[in-house]
């Protein structure tokens, strides 16, 4: 059986433990109930991200969460990717970070980018301009959906 392959961005991670939007929280944990059914990617950029977490506790929770999960290492081809992505203004400038998820999802070839980012990344526009830019450079499409979609 084929296994989609989903990446998760830090926005995801961390909803697993934020009770201060409890609808969110519980569809995230809902989600976390159905990884066993795909193959789960996180990055280098994501485990960074979760290692800037202030509060040292909820860092070693978020830090438990994603044992276990592939880690891919970014690379040039990515972080170029990324930069096609603001030079084209598809995300703003101080959504770099945003880009680089993207990037990293698209080249390591991931069938799925799974976020709560609604400004930057989960919205029909912006998933369209991504792709506009992908396949223009020789990249797949990628299908960007919040964990409910998934």
């Amino acid at each position: 059986m084929l296994r989609l392959r989903l990446y998760l961005d830090t926005s995801v991670v961390s909803a697993y433990l934020d009770d201060r939007f409890p609808q969110r929280m519980q569809e995230t944990l809902d989600f976390w109930d159905t990884l066993a059914g795909f193959e789960v990617s996180i990055s280098e950029l994501t485990q960074a991200e979760i290692r800037d977490t202030g509060d040292a506790r909820r860092r070693v929770g978020l830090l438990d969460l994603i044992r276990g999960f592939s880690v891919i290492e970014v690379n040039d081809e990515m972080r170029a990717l990324a930069r096609r992505y603001l030079d084209r203004s598809v995300l703003p400038p101080s959504a770099r970070d945003d880009a680089l998820h993207v990037a990293i999802a698209v080249v390591s070839r991931q069938d799925i980018l799974v976020s709560w980012n609604f400004r930057h990344l989960v919205n029909r526009r912006r998933r369209a301009m991504i792709n506009e830019v992908n396949i223009a450079a020789g990249y797949p499409v990628i299908e960007i959906v919040a964990p409910p979609e998934a």
